[in-house]
């Protein structure tokens, strides 16, 4: 399930005729790392090598830093460059790519100065870019920590200006209304199967096999630890939220001395059991929890948006709405999967808490038009679509090729049918989603087997028990698998993204790790943050 970004229009509708979900889903380096051991030995040792080529390359090189292009929306003093690495770690000295990245300096003194936090929002498909902007727009959060830190942004191989790539005319993508994720019948099933089997054969079309094969987690975690040296920092400094802590449990796997601290925020169960079609499956369960929590708070606000006083009625108020959008497209654009599109940003992020229900209100009040804004595309925003269907078809490459997938329809039509029944928020929206997997045109991968290697220092796990895109399996899996990572869980809260929000429980916490490296001799539980006051 591919994360979204809570903003106005944080629809984007998916290939499959559904929305874009989630998630779901990264001093030069001169030998091999020792978990060279995982995966296949050959290939491994091959790529292994390949790796500390690049890395050394890269740090030779450095990253020529200047003005970021205008277009690209970074003023001074956040400065761009580019990274190049191969495409295939095998061939260190085939063809290249170019990886863009960004940086701000550190705002306290070179004596205070710790070297360069390198950040991953997530995804797979989102971009890094936008983190120095936490200090440009003095975000309160961060001030301490960038002090200490020049902060680095990048876009991942295959996202925004990192050799993008591409599954479907950005215009096709976004058209609405798509069909109803929901199938009524086994011809609304074909319907869909057919849309993914078009998918997966449009991003071999558009982006080129050569090109999917290496759209790997392992790939991105090499291609971080290039980045690394090219900074010229003999360790790395990580922080990744979603999907970000994936990149970054593989990243302490295959290069565990080359860390020298790690936050991961919000995690993705890395057990190669998990990845990735059961961690999807796992996702829809604890969407429907916390959509039940949002519904919740909405009917303990009725006061405000007058959509009953408890869980049910609001409910009742989504199937009204849900089954008035399939009958008859609200505004001629909004169906159930654009519904889906928007309201599933209330389980996601707190922050969507007030807009969803506010719209969610105004809708039940009369006004069609603010559903409609909020909801349907903007076919005027070429760039914005373009880089929508960019972020999807850069998720469903990594995680197509990162591990096997079902090819069986009658095991996804199985395990799909019986969670809907008492899941059934995401379930099907999800499936569709993933379902290109299914019929993936390059050979899939098997997953790296996560775990500590001599040379790994102490990883700070953040993480919130009701979490609907990662759930809180995940995180516990990872802190069993890195001996002397810390866990810090905010109990009863569920919001995608901890590090990010005002609880002071934490915020010291992750203050205090990045600038001394201390962490608590246990792990820690937090009480939640304030929920939204609408």
């Amino acid at each position: 399930m591919r994360e979204i970004r809570p903003t106005k229009r944080a629809t984007a509708l998916g290939s499959a005729g559904v929305l874009v979900t989630a998630t779901l889903i990264a001093g030069a380096f001169a030998a091999p790392s020792a978990s060279a051991t995982a995966g296949s030995r050959h290939g491994q040792d091959r790529e292994a090598r390949g790796a500390a080529i690049a890395a050394e390359r890269a740090g030779k090189a450095g990253i020529d830093w200047a003005d970021c292009p205008t277009d690209w929306g970074f003023a001074k003093p956040i400065q761009c460059g580019w990274v190049s690495v191969p495409l295939d770690y095998a061939k260190p000295y085939g063809k290249q790519i170019k990886l863009a990245v960004d940086r701000i300096g550190n705002t306290g003194t070179a004596a205070e100065r710790q070297g360069a936090l390198v950040y991953n929002p997530g995804g797979p498909g989102a971009s890094g870019m936008r983190f120095p902007t936490r200090v440009t727009n003095k975000n309160p959060l961060w001030v301490n920590t960038s002090k200490a830190y020049d902060f680095v942004g990048f876009d991942p191989r295959g996202v925004g200006h990192s050799a993008p790539i591409s599954c479907i005319d950005p215009t096709e993508f976004v058209k609405a209304p798509k069909l109803d994720p929901v199938p009524d019948s086994e011809a609304d099933k074909q319907a869909q199967r057919k849309l993914a089997r078009e998918y997966a054969e449009g991003c071999a079309e558009r982006s080129g096999k050569a090109m999917l094969a290496q759209m790997t987690t392992p790939n991105t975690v090499r291609d971080l630890d290039v980045i690394r040296a090219a900074l010229g920092e003999k360790k790395l400094n990580y922080l990744g939220v979603s999907y970000g802590t994936y990149i970054g449990a593989v990243y302490g796997t295959m290069f565990p001395g080359h860390v020298r601290r790690m936050i991961v925020d919000s995690v993705v169960n890395p057990s190669k059991e998990k990845i990735w079609y059961e961690a999807n499956l796992d996702q829809d369960v604890a969407f429907e929890g916390r959509w039940k929590d949002w519904e919740d708070w909405v009917a303990a606000n009725d006061a405000v948006f007058h959509l009953g006083t408890t869980r049910a009625a609001v409910q009742a108020k989504w199937l009204e709405l849900r089954a008035t959008a399939k009958k008859n497209p609200i505004g001629g654009v909004v169906g159930p999967a654009e519904l889906i599109g928007f309201f599933q940003s209330a389980p996601y992020y707190d922050s969507s808490w007030i807009p969803v229900a506010t719209v969610f209100s105004k809708y039940f009040a009369g006004d069609t038009q603010a559903l409609v804004d909020a909801a349907a595309p903007d076919l005027s925003d070429t760039a914005g679509n373009a880089s929508a269907e960019n972020g999807n078809a850069v998720y469903t490459a990594v995680e197509c090729t990162d591990a096997k997938w079902p090819t069986s329809w009658k095991k996804w039509d199985k395990d799909n049918t019986a969670l809907n029944k008492n899941y059934p928020f995401m379930t099907w929206a999800n499936a569709w989603l993933n379902l290109p997997c299914a019929t993936w045109p390059v050979k899939q991968q098997t997953p790296v087997n996560v775990k500590t290697h001599k040379g790994l220092p102490q990883v700070l796990i953040v993480q919130s028990t009701n979490d609907a895109a990662t759930p809180y399996d995940g995180a516990v899996e990872l802190h069993k698998r890195f001996k002397g990572s810390r866990l810090i869980t905010e109990k009863d809260a569920g919001s995608h993204g901890v590090t990010g929000l005002v609880n002071p429980c934490i915020n010291q916490r992750v203050d205090s790790y990045l600038l001394t490296g201390k962490l608590d001799a246990k792990d820690v539980t937090c009480t939640p943050h304030a929920t939204p006051k609408p």
